[in-house]
Order: structure tokens, then sequence, then C-alpha cells
């Protein structure tokens, strides 16, 4: 295998078509504003105060407040917090006592608050709020927070109370996440859009590694405290990702003293019918994985690691014809894969308090998977009917793979004297590298498959493929607020991204001498420079907030083809990014937001890199190095409305983007070595625009204390244009992605249930089937609740499975996958100088680096 060393880097269309639309809406929500406001009494005052964490003085942004009348305990009115824990409630004259409350934290009650002619305004002050989980003499109060956390901005995902996770990886976390949806090939969808960004602690990590789905399989679920779902980013994030973003927040404790969480977990995963004909394992999966926390004086010290063992199988079948001249050929293919090692992390770091105001964070991150995967193919040919076979090919992939990656960051926070004003500031450094080496043998066989034995070896081949990625990054972010509740916001980054390949395929000839395959190896190299600037300024003036942002992005990226020198630079068009957010607090715990962002997807290293996947030589997925990137207007109205144990978010949305991408199939016959061979060569390209709309709802329910309940629907429409590469590129896409998870809580067990639903979906090629599948979890706590037990089924009725069919001028495919099968799993964990987290910020109050992010 070769080793290899990498160095760093030493006219938009018309914005008046849908314009408006934003309009449209703007009407619409002035005027049932302006029918809330006239409402109002003359004799109205105002109940304020600030809400903040009673241990950090942090704000508690989107806490509860509900006034009751002293007369008749009736609620009267209420409101929410803003980000700054501030508060503003409209109330008519009157005595009223306030109930504060903010999920995982202990209830306020605040009596003798009166409203009168003389005293029209009434302060309640800073209000601060306890965590819930501590003894307080022989009494524990507890929190029941609900897996799912409704903002108006952004989704919270509290991994701490999902049962059907415990054990797994970011992966499963991810697929069971409001709004976002996993594939079975580890595809990242949110609300059915795959340009979605994905971060670490509001930033870009080597967690997530070289390739996003790869790198979020090794990330044990035990170091991750919750997931933001982040819609529609303001300027203040990158401008990477036209669907929104996905904020991965890990733990990390502040309490003083040693704590922290053990978890062992063991299981199954897998069904026999796919295990391949050659080959023989078991497809279990076993791991460990530890989080501490110490706190003394001016230092905090963590580490989370983890390891794990885990084998898969899956597999399924392809039917395909091919037209050529008054020919049809016939294949049908049956793939069976195992897959899987071993794969560890260790994060570890320290803050250090140089003043109650001033903290440096230093980490360190390695993350290391060491794979053996060994995939088995086989082809059974046909000439215009199933009735005349030619024969039946069998090919066998044995990989290994290798990926040992490391990041340094050092961060520094300071907040100054005024409140609100922070300057927050840090640079990381990346190196990862993947190194994949392959033995391929291919037989063929004239006997009938699924007869066919692994005889009459014809071809036998290598791939070697070397990946080396440095990246650093400097950013630094400031807020300065002004008069009560305004905000304005800096910021930079700059990003230097260096990536090389070195991908070698090579097959044995008669003489047992190895010859290069020219059209398939290359050597590729990959250079990016991002530079952003950012400024928000935002206000709440009464009932009415705003934010309005501006972004700046200079994007140079430039790929060189070694073998052939060619050499690709670009720089992209209007690199400003502007974001606007409008929101109003209606009467009676009801809030709604309007906003607008431009974003950005730029081509991922993959999809510029043309080298083909090789396992499957008759089916082959690249790049393509002159793809350029997309460009998104999103539209976004949301309204939430708070009661007393149920809280519901609904959304609409529209997004326009020109040069949509989209992986088009075509056919090509190819000459190897002399051979001809007709493959599918699968490439992303450029289309001409696509327009999707839908409507989003979201809820959360605690109807008894034994008794919770979350959901969401989301129904879309999205119309794809790729006139400009085909005529029959078109395609009118209808389609819901539905999930519901009920926990409930029998004799002192827990049992969740997890139901998800994605409707069939149409692509400009083909079609994709539904998907229906359901989660169990069952959990007991032991030894005083310092223990925990779980037992978890992924995918309980085995019915994950991938079924599409693609069609275009000289072909029709139509194919059954399932990447991985059913999984069992049973995990113990252990906490230290800890009580059972229910979910959310708990009493250790997590940080790790907030949803805060540039």
């Amino acid at each position: 295998m070769k080793s290899l060393s990498t160095q760093c880097l030493s006219s938009f269309p018309s914005f008046a078509k849908f314009s408006r639309v934003f309009l449209f809406i703007i009407i619409a929500i002035l005027t049932t504003s302006s029918s809330a406001i006239y409402a109002q009494p003359n004799n109205t005052g105002i109940v304020k105060g600030v809400v903040q964490d009673a241990a950090t003085q942090a704000p508690l942004g989107y806490a509860t407040i509900s006034l009751f009348s002293v007369k008749d305990s009736a609620l009267v009115t209420g409101g929410i917090t803003d980000d700054a824990g501030i508060f503003a409630i409209p109330a008519a004259s009157g005595t009223y006592y306030a109930l504060i409350e903010f999920i995982s934290y202990q209830t306020i009650s605040i009596d003798n608050i009166e409203i009168n002619p003389k005293q029209r305004n009434f302060d309640l002050g800073i209000v601060k709020l306890q965590a819930a989980a501590q003894n307080l003499g022989e009494v524990e109060v507890r929190a029941e927070k609900s897996s799912t956390q409704i903002m108006l901005d952004k989704r919270v995902f509290n991994v701490g109370k999902d049962l059907a996770n415990t054990g797994g990886s970011a992966e499963n976390i991810l697929d069971n996440v409001p709004s976002v949806t996993v594939d079975v090939e580890g595809n990242v969808s949110l609300r059915g859009n795959e340009n979605v960004r994905i971060l670490i602690d509001g930033r870009p990590s080597g967690l997530v590694g070289l390739g996003n789905t790869n790198g979020l399989r090794q990330i044990p679920a035990n170091m991750i405290d919750r997931v933001e779902v982040i819609t529609n980013p303001s300027s203040r994030y990158e401008a990477e990702g036209t669907a929104g973003i996905i904020n991965i927040i890990l733990k990390k404790d502040r309490r003083k003293g040693i704590n922290g969480a053990v978890e062992i977990s063991g299981g199954y995963n897998g069904v026999q019918k796919y295990m391949p004909r050659n080959f023989s394992g078991t497809p279990i999966n076993y791991g460990a994985s530890v989080n501490l926390n110490y706190r003394r004086k001016d230092f905090n010290f963590f580490i989370n690691t983890g390891i794990n063992f885990n084998k898969w199988n899956g597999g399924g079948g392809v039917y395909q014809e091919f037209y050529n001249d008054s020919t049809t050929n016939i294949t049908q293919q049956s793939r069976r894969h195992f897959r899987g090692g071993y794969s560890g992390n260790v994060r570890l770091g320290a803050d250090y308090y140089i003043t109650e105001k001033d903290v440096l964070t230093t980490s360190f991150l390695y993350r290391y998977t060491d794979r053996d995967n060994y995939t088995e193919v086989a082809y059974e040919d046909f000439v215009n009917n199933l009735n005349t076979p030619i024969g039946t090919t069998l090919r066998t992939d044995d990989e290994n793979e290798r990926d040992p990656n490391i990041e340094y960051v050092l961060s520094y926070k300071k907040q100054f004297q005024k409140k609100g004003r922070k300057l927050t500031a840090d640079v990381r450094f990346q190196d990862n590298t993947e190194t994949e080496g392959s033995d391929l043998n291919e037989y063929f066989n004239l006997s009938e498959f699924p007869d066919a034995t692994f005889a009459n070896l014809v071809a036998q081949q290598r791939a070697n493929n070397v990946e080396g990625e440095r990246v650093f990054i400097a950013q630094a972010d400031y807020v300065h607020p002004f008069k009560e509740k305004g905000k304005f916001e800096l910021g930079y980054r700059g990003s230097w991204r260096v990536i090389k390949n070195e991908y070698l395929v090579e097959d044995l000839d008669d003489n047992g001498e190895w010859q290069r395959i020219q059209s398939v190896s290359n050597d590729f190299n990959y250079d990016e420079n991002i530079q952003a600037a950012y400024a928000n300024v935002g206000d709440k003036i009464n009932q009415f907030s705003y934010q309005l942002g501006l972004r700046y992005e200079y994007s140079f990226i430039s790929t060189k083809l070694l073998q052939t020198n060619e050499i690709n630079e670009r720089s992209y068009p209007l690199p400003f990014f502007p974001s606007v957010f409008l929101s109003y607090d209606l009467p009676k715990s009801n809030s709604v937001q309007l906003s607008y962002s431009r974003r950005l997807r730029r081509p991922r290293f993959r999809e510029l890199n043309p080298f083909f996947s090789f396992t499957d030589a008759r089916n082959r997925y690249g790049g393509n190095p002159n793809l350029d990137p997309e460009f998104t207007h999103a539209f976004e109205l949301n309204h939430v409305k708070y009661w007393d144990k149920f809280t519901i978010t609904s959304s609409v949305y529209y997004r326009k983007t020109f040069g949509a991408v989209d992986r088009i199939r075509r056919v090509e016959d190819l000459v190897e070595n002399g051979d001809t061979l007709t493959v599918t060569i699968t490439q992303p390209e450029n289309l001409a625009e696509r327009d999707e709309y839908g409507f989003e709802l979201t809820f959360n329910a605690s109807p008894y204390k034994w008794w919770r309940v979350d959901g969401s629907f989301n129904f879309y429409r999205s119309l794809t244009d790729g006139s400009n590469i085909g005529d029959d590129l078109y395609a009118d896409n209808i389609s819901w992605i539905t999930r519901l998870t009920s926990r409930f809580t029998v004799m002192k067990t827990d049992i969740q249930l997890r139901f998800n639903y994605q409707a069939p979906r149409r692509s400009t090629q083909g079609t994709y089937d539904a998907i229906t599948t359901m989660d169990l979890g069952i959990s007991r706590d032991f030894l005083a609740q310092k223990g925990t037990v779980t037992f978890s089924v992924r995918d309980l009725f085995n019915s994950r499975r991938w079924r599409y069919d693609n069609a275009g001028d000289n072909f029709y495919m139509e194919g059954d996958f399932q990447w991985r099968a059913r999984s069992i799993r049973l995990s113990l964990s252990y906490r230290i100088n800890q009580k059972k987290r229910r979910g959310g910020r708990g009493s250790g109050n997590y940080g790790g680096g907030g949803g805060g992010g540039f």
C-alpha cells in the first residue's frame, strides 16, 4: 500500500419572481398580528423580567411564563423568554401570581403581582431557576423532559431519553431526529433534501471525518448530549447547506468534583440470508464508552472515549435491461456483503478559568477505524428474455480499511462586564487519512444461477486508495448588546483545506504481471480556501423582534488530475448571503416567525473526484470535476404554541434552487484491456433549477406523568427541471415523512416505541418505494438509580429496505436493497456522582460548545 503525505495550502437570476411569495407571507402575518394588537384593552400593563440558570447565570431562552388570576386561579395570559432570557408580557389590570418554567428546571411561583393604573409595569427582576435533579433534604425532585424540545428557530433532540439509540452511533440518532432522515446508504437528509451541513459543537469537526456518513457511524451515541436542527440558519452560520444545519452537541459537564458515566453494550445485527456464499462470520456488535469530567478550582478536565466492534450483513438484487438496436441484454444481479470491524474515539481536553469571565479551552481528538469488508456480487446474463441465459459471473471484493484521524482545538471565551457582551475565538487543525486496499476476483460459470460455484477464475484485480486531508480553521465572534434588548454581532472565519487522493486499480495479465487500468485509476488533488465575515443586528420592540444579517463568503476551489494535468480553478459569483428574521409574540403563549436566507451548497470532494467505485464493475459511481455549486433562496414561516402539557410548532417553507445537483445514471460501453463492457455510470450533474415547498408539524406532549409522546409530519413537493441536460429529466415529487414516538412507564420500567414512515418519492429518472420501520426500547434502573439496563431493537420487523426503479433512453432497472438488517442490543450504563439524566441539559448544564456556531 502506498503512503501519502499531504501539505496545507501555502449574475444571479432575478429575485423578483419569488419575492412576491415573500411579500404575500409578510402581508398575511401582519394582518394576523394587527388583529391581535387592536384586541388589547386600554388598561393593560407589562410584567417583565429575566430568567437565568442559578448555577451559571446563563440566560434561559424560551422559558415559559404563565400568569394566573389570584381570584379564581384561572390562566389569564403568558409568554416565553427570548434568547437573552428576557420576557415582557402584556396584562390587564388585576392581581396575579406567575409560574416560571423551563424543561429540566424547578418551577418557580411568584405571588403578589399587581397591575393597576398607577403601576402599569411590574418588574420581576432576575429570576434564577435551579436544575431539577438534586437532593432537597430527603426529597428528590426530578423533571421529566421529552426527547424533543421545540424552539422557534430550531428543534433540540435530547439523546438521554431515547432508548432505541442506547449503545448505537450518531447515525442511529440522526435517523430518529424530527425532520431528519438517513437512507439505507447512510445519506442524511433534512426535510427530504440531502444538502445539509453537519457540525459538531457548532463547528466543522474531525469526528465527521472525510465523509459525513462514515464519520457519523463511528461516533458512539453515549458521547452525544443533544442534536440541534436549524432549518433556516441566519448569517451567523456558514452559508453551506441549502437545506439547513444539523449541530451535534457532545457531552461536557462543569460541576465540581468528578462525575461521568460508563456504558457497555452487546448485541446481534443481521439475518443469515444475507451472508455471502464464500464467507463465514457472525453479525454482532459490542462496545464500551466512558465520559468523565473533573472540576477543581480553576480547571475543568473532560474525556470522552469509546470503542466498539460492529459487524453487519446486508444485500439485495437488481434487475437491468439494456437496449441496443434490436437486442435487449438482461442482467439479474444479486449482492451480499459482510462489513465492519473496530472503531474507537478518544476526545480529551481542559477548560482553564483565567478569571470568572475568561475561559481558555483546549481539546484533542483521535479517531481510528479498522474494518474488513467482504462483498459478493453475482450477475446472471440473458439475451432478449429470461429463457436464453448466457452465463453467470461471480465477483468478490475483499477490502481492508484503515482511517486514523486527529484534531486539535484551542478556544478562548471572554465575557465583559456588560451583560451579554462577549468575544469567542478558536483555531483548529485536522489531519485525516483514509487507506483502502481491495483484492477482487471474478469467476465465470455457465451453470444457471443460483447454483453457480466459485470455479473458473477469469480475472484477478486489486485496488489501492489512499486519501489524505488537512484542514486549518480560524474564527472569531463578537456580540455587543445595546439598549435593553438589542444585539449586534460580528464575526470572521477562515478555512484552508487540502486533499490528495491516489487511486490505483490493476489487473493481473496472462504473464502474471499487474497492469494499470487507466479508465478508473487516477491521482487527484483538491485545494479549498474559504474566507467569510458576517454582521447581524437585532432588537425587540414590545412584541416585535427582528434580526438582519449579511454574510460574505469568498470561495476559491482548485482541482487537479495529475495523470492528464487537468486543472480546474474557480471562485463563486455573488458571495453575499443575506438573512432576515421577523418575529411577533402573540397573546396566550403564541409566537410567529418569518425568515429568509440565501444559502450555498459547494460540491464535495467526492463529487468532484472523477474516480469510480470498482466493487460492482458493471454499476459504477464517480464524481464530476466540472460540477458547480447550488444557490438557494429559502423562506420559512413558523408558529409555536405552548400549553401546560403540550407544545406544537408548524412551519411553511419554500426553497428556490439554481444549479440543483442530482445523480444522473447513463449507460456506456467501456473498453478495458481489450474487452468491451456495458456499464451504468452514475455521476452528479447540475440541473437547471428546483422548487421545493412544504408544510411541517411537530409536537410533544406529556398527558400523564407516566406517558410522553412526540411526533412530526412533513409534507413536501419538489419540482426539478433538468431540461438543460436532457428533455426527459423532469420530476414532480409529492411525498411526506411522519414519525411518532411514544414512551411510557410501567412498574418503574420505561418502554418506548417509535414508528417511522417515508412515503414513495420520485426522482428525475425513477421512483422510490415507501419505507416503514418500527423501533423498540425497554429500560430499567438499578443500584439506587445509578445504573440502567436497556434492551433495544432497531427495525423491529426488518422492513427497512430500499426499493426503486430507474429508466433512461437505453436502459431500465429496478432494485431491492437492504444495507443493514434488524439489530438487537443490550446495554448497561453506570453513572458516577450523577443522577439519571432525563434528557436535555439536566442538572449538569452540559455545554460543549452550545448551538452557537459560525
